[in-house]
């Protein structure tokens, strides 16, 4: 017990009394008069809060050697129980990922989290493992994508893209910043691209997203040419060509002859492309082959992109993407929720309207408040100081995850916390950003904020057992 990490402990216990107070403003009616019944859902919120901190004390009481060796059992138990969610009959708002038993209903894609990191880090920290061998980055790739799998099978697309921060931890344990890199360019590329399809450049027939799409690609592929290859000549020419070809064409279009300037792009990348194969051929420096498929990548993705928003996302999907980059208003549907949120966290001002006082929030106004935008009932009751306040809850707990990953004696119990830190940095900084209209609106909780039982579970059980990991950091095995 002496060597807990108590003051990660004391902010636990900070975000769940917070969280209560948020969960009582955000559910709580006028005329109710006792908001500790368990008829309501701040009393049964306290229910949740009692048995999570009971779970969190028997976690700490067992070995921690126990979630090392039972990583891949309870891995696999947890990814048979998402299978046999896809088969569940009890349809909960279009998804199928909540088992009804009873009066109980568990969601088990919140379990399967702290499951696949255990087993990610069983798997990391066994002998020879390297992430630098493609065999061994694949593995670990298959570990993290078939939870994912079942969970999109489910029609639960936000919790699967939860899986994807396990890829930050990845970048800690050596991955290339690359690979890192590329998908950043990728949500480059999809919101510019789809943000300034229609709008003109300079009254031609150019469109404005094709022709910034077309230019960072060219403009990124010569930047890794000088990082990755170290070749000054070669990003010079390429930058020279690039840039010079395409102010050249967009002047010629403007003044003399109108045309779509976006061809002369693609001309531009196809020989860039042939001109990287080249260089890899004479040079034999292989890094100008990933720098080709890298441009050839982003060109097939970007005229990808625009077909998979209109013929493979969903509608309520696309018009939520339309809404956020500002295509679309529609401030009666699919922004409705947002806007709403937006107009209870400005209402707040400086210091909130009180506890309970909130009346965007006691009307009804936002949907789904009390679970996935209940951070619009901390903005309307505490104003930006009880935003702040939270905000620096969580920056502390991430901080102390990230000192508690470091000390780690061993890999299994590094990757483990990383893997944690990269969860809880994903929910707080997209579950914030879309109520506040900045990321795009896809369900998923604020953690030990939203109310329920499964999500406030599921984030105990991560944080536990890596507490109880830290804890027998300085024990001596035999």
């Amino acid at each position: 017990m002496r060597s807990l990490d108590w003051w990660t402990i004391i902010i636990y216990i900070a975000l769940l009394a917070f969280g209560w107070v948020s969960v009582c403003g955000a559910s709580y009616t006028y005329g109710d008069t006792d908001i500790f019944s368990l008829d309501t859902r701040s009393g049964m919120q306290i229910v949740w809060i009692g048995t999570s901190i009971v779970l969190g004390f028997v976690l700490l009481m067992l070995d921690d050697r126990f979630y090392d060796y039972f990583s891949y059992f309870l891995y696999g138990a947890l990814v048979l129980l998402l299978i046999a969610t896809i088969f569940n009959p009890h349809e909960i708002k279009g998804s199928r990922s909540w088992l009804v038993l009873g009066p109980l209903r568990l969601q088990p894609a919140e379990f399967a989290k702290f499951a696949t990191a255990l087993a990610i880090s069983k798997l990391m920290s066994t002998y020879g493992f390297s992430i630098h061998n493609w065999k061994h980055f694949a593995a670990a790739c298959g570990v993290i994508f078939l939870p994912m799998l079942c969970i999109v099978m489910q029609k639960e697309t936000g919790s699967a893209l939860v899986y994807l921060s396990f890829f930050l931890m990845f970048y800690r344990e050596g991955m290339p910043g690359s690979i890192l890199f590329t998908a950043v360019a990728m949500v480059i590329y999809f919101v510019v691209g789809i943000r300034f399809e229609e709008v003109m450049l300079w009254e031609t027939p150019t469109s404005i997203g094709k022709f910034v799409v077309l230019l960072l690609i060219q403009v990124f592929s010569a930047s890794m040419v000088y990082i990755y290859c170290r070749e000054k000549k070669a990003t010079f020419r390429i930058l020279l060509v690039s840039v010079g070809v395409t102010i050249a064409a967009l002047l010629l279009s403007k003044y003399v002859y109108s045309f779509d300037v976006v061809w002369v792009q693609i001309a531009i990348t196809a020989i860039l492309i042939g001109y990287l194969v080249y260089q890899g051929l004479s040079s034999r420096i292989r890094n100008y082959y990933f720098i080709a498929l890298f441009a050839l990548g982003s060109v097939v993705f970007f005229n990808l992109a625009d077909y998979v928003l209109n013929d493979v996302m969903q509608s309520h999907q696309r018009v939520r993407i339309n809404v956020l980059l500002g295509l679309e208003e529609d401030l009666k549907g699919a922004g409705y929720n947002v806007h709403q949120s937006e107009i209870a966290i400005g209402s707040g001002g400086l210091e909130g309207k009180g506890f309970l006082n909130g009346t965007q929030t006691k009307l009804k106004y936002v949907p789904e408040q009390d679970t996935d935008f209940i951070f619009c009932t901390v903005g309307e009751e505490e104003g930006f100081l009880g935003c702040a306040v939270v905000l620096f809850l969580f920056l502390a707990l991430i901080l102390r995850l990230i000192k508690m990953a470091e000390r780690q004696p061993f890999k299994f119990g590094r990757v483990y916390g990383y893997c944690v830190l990269s969860i809880f940095l994903f929910h707080v900084f997209i579950n914030v950003g879309m109520v506040l209209g900045l990321t795009p609106v896809i369900g998923i909780p604020l953690p030990f904020f939203s109310y329920g039982g499964s999500s406030l579970w599921g984030f105990t059980f991560l944080l536990f057992i890596f507490l109880r990991i830290d804890a027998g950091r300085n024990l001596i095995r035999s």
